[in-house]
């Protein structure tokens, strides 16, 4: 229990996950909230008047010991969870939720807070202190501060079901993932797969003592089946069981619980007197309003839509003639895309894999960001001596990030293969937060989870161009954690607009179709051959390959996203599905999957961040492919571009506006038109 505290007796102050007890968390916790408790009530009754220091200041930096406990039990529940960790977290999530409730909801502390914002016009902060003391004021405003007594209660409860309902939509998304598997007996049933996806398939099977193949829902076994695999039937069946997770009326169906998220969302909204769930979320976004984010989607929509139509129509053809296909399905969907984009450009993922083994594209993205930031990574691992770090997972990459003077920049934490504890996906996330206190700039300790195919028996870890743009992104959001330079732990790093968070992933996606980056990482993991400049330019002719298709197929989420968010009180919506095909009309271009539904497993919206938020990866897209276009004028690697990057992006966090910071960098406000342009939707 004790082993739980803000600093460890460790090297560079990590965690020490293998000191730690599933049963040390329940106590730690309720121990930390305490101590949290306390550090708030030291503010509520102090006897001096409330100034920033006292009370905004004060504030920020209370809870420091709960945030770090948290930080640690939340990542292990998406990257290595049990059965113990889900039964800890339904409890704790309460506990906290009903203190963040406590803080929010407190008339003295709010009433220091409001006199504090009261008087900022005297104040002379800067502009940093400024966003802060507006951020903590809005954060009690728009949490129920100005409520009355019996609404505050009202609201404990909203947000105590809602803590509840999110950790279970994840726990059923997960159980279902974790519960699946295909098991093939035939060669016949493999036809067309490539050999290290078929010895991967295998080397599960024996490692479950059955024979044949086992096929499942994890990304890397599911998405080079559903490319490449002849068998239409096995994709069907596959297809269907990916689309109907949380989706078969069972222990584990998500429908009531997506209407009851919903539903609590928007009565929360009216609560505190908005419009809907999305009134109160674009309110701190630099989207600001739905009908901004609708108008936003539909002029994409009118730009996509008869690209995408054109696409759909010349894929249905293309399986026509090759298949006799008369109807494309969803199943059918990446096998033909792949088989076309073979034809068009004489390229697929096979031939390109071989020069991304796992281990390259990570030296490419360090080397990257030596070349950008001046950052070095320094690999240590758990048996380092004084300098080791700790691991959650043996499969777990460590690493001190220096800068050109050698002084600490971060830990780096690095988590790629897919397991039975792990959710799918890709995200980075932090185990410690960059701020600047008692004079000491404290670093981040910022992690990135994928799930890459695994190395086999004959075969590394080699990666689809997909995931090395994937590896890429995450390592993008981590370069913006690892680089923040704020005073204050809520505005450091990620801790943006939500709509501003995806410019550092995305823009990163960029080096990797240049030639002058494949050069530094893309060789051949047996001959060491850099890849063939043919290669280089098939990749780049392709990259804008059905490009209508996927934006309509982005677009179609996010308004789902806006439909489920940014209406009326769900509470008349009788059908998750037919709720959901309807918002799914105006870009729908295969046939309906009675069995399937989206929004059952939309985990994005329903379980992490993104509610009233999906729309956001196309806004970022239109802002990095503005700010890339920036770089290629001036040269990739260009310093002066770099440092601009990161002065006034990555290293700022959510210090001030983010228009008004992306305008120092750029010297002017992103155009759409770089994004059509990028898409091939303009010439």
């Amino acid at each position: 229990m004790t082993i739980l505290n803000k600093y460890f007796n460790t090297a560079y102050n990590t965690a020490p996950f293998s000191s730690i007890k599933n049963e040390d968390f329940l106590p730690a916790f309720k121990i930390a909230i305490e101590k949290a408790r306390t550090e708030i009530d030291a503010i509520v009754n102090a006897n001096e008047e409330p100034t920033f220091e006292n009370t905004i200041e004060a504030l920020d930096y209370s809870g420091e010991q709960l945030d770090r406990i948290s930080s640690i039990f939340f990542n292990l529940n998406s990257a290595e969870t049990n059965d113990d960790i889900q039964k800890i977290a339904q409890e704790v999530s309460p506990l906290l939720s009903e203190f963040s409730n406590d803080i929010t909801l407190n008339e003295d502390l709010f009433k220091r807070v409001k006199a504090v914002y009261d008087m900022k016009a005297e104040l002379n902060l800067n502009t940093e202190r400024t966003t802060l003391l507006n951020k903590k004021y809005k954060s009690f405003a728009r949490n129920g501060a100005n409520l009355p007594k019996d609404k505050k209660e009202e609201l404990r409860a909203i947000d105590k079901e809602l803590s509840k309902l999110k950790l279970k939509f994840g726990e059923h998304i997960l159980a279902e993932t974790n519960t699946f598997e295909m098991l093939l007996t035939e060669e016949s049933q493999v036809s067309g797969l490539p050999e290290g996806a078929k010895e991967a398939a295998k080397q599960l099977a024996e490692s479950k003592d059955k024979t044949g193949w086992i096929i499942t829902l994890d990304y890397p076994s599911y998405i080079p089946f559903m490319t490449y695999a002849d068998d239409r039937t096995l994709r069907e069946q596959l297809s269907k069981a990916f689309g109907s997770k949380g989706f078969k009326n069972d222990d584990l169906d998500n429908q009531d619980i997506v209407l009851s998220i919903a539903t609590l969302r928007y009565k929360r909204a009216q609560l505190l007197g908005y419009a809907s769930h999305a009134h109160f979320v674009l309110e701190e976004r630099m989207a600001e309003t739905p009908e901004k984010v609708n108008a936003f989607l539909k002029e994409l929509l009118e730009k996509a839509k008869p690209a995408a139509t054109k696409e759909f129509n010349k894929l249905q053809e293309f399986a026509k003639d090759l298949d006799g296909i008369d109807q494309l399905q969803k199943w059918d969907s990446a096998y033909y895309s792949e088989k076309l984009k073979q034809q068009l450009f004489s390229l697929d993922d096979e031939q390109l894999k071989p020069y991304f083994k796992l281990e390259n594209v990570i030296n490419g993205a360090f080397t990257v960001a030596e070349k950008l930031f001046g950052l070095q990574f320094e690999e240590i691992n758990d048996k380092d001596g004084v300098d080791s770090i700790d691991k959650y997972h043996e499969d777990v990459l460590t690493y001190k990030v220096i800068d050109d003077e050698g002084a600490l920049v971060a830990i780096f934490y690095a988590d790629f293969f897919p397991r039975a504890g792990k959710r799918n996906g890709a995200w980075m996330t932090s185990f410690k937060p960059q701020m600047i206190k008692d004079g000491h700039n404290h670093r981040p300790h910022i992690s990135i989870v994928c799930n890459f195919t695994k190395p086999t028996k004959s075969k590394p870890s080699l990666l689809t161009f997909n995931e090395v743009t994937t590896l890429f992104h995450e390592f993008g959001h981590a370069l913006h954690g690892m680089l923040a330079n704020t005073t204050y732990p809520s505005l450091s790093g990620t801790s943006v607009y939500w709509d501003f968070v995806e410019l550092p992933s995305q823009i990163l996606e960029n080096w990797c179709y240049e030639e002058e980056t494949l050069k530094l990482f893309a060789t051949h993991y047996q001959t060491g051959e850099v890849i063939p400049m043919d290669l280089i330019e098939k990749i780049k002719a392709s990259s804008t390959f059905h490009e209508g298709m996927q934006t309509l197929r982005q677009l179609s989420f996010g308004m789902l996203d806006m439909a489920w968010h940014a209406g009326e009180s769900p509470e008349s919506i009788t059908s998750v599905k037919d709720y959901e095909s309807q918002a799914f009309n105006d870009t729908q271009l295969y046939p309906e999957v009675s069995e399937n539904c989206m929004s059952t497993a939309f985990a994005h919206i329903f379980q992490g961040g993104y509610s009233s938020g999906y729309y956001s990866y196309k806004w970022a897209e239109v802002l990095d492919a503005d700010a890339f276009e920036y770089f290629k004028e001036e040269g990739i690697f260009n310093k002066t571009v770099a440092n601009k990057f990161k002065a006034y992006v990555l290293s700022q966090g959510g210090t001030d506006n983010p228009m008004t910071l992306y305008k120092r960098f750029r010297g002017q406000e992103p155009k759409p038109e770089a994004l059509l342009r990028r898409a091939g939707l303009i010439k």
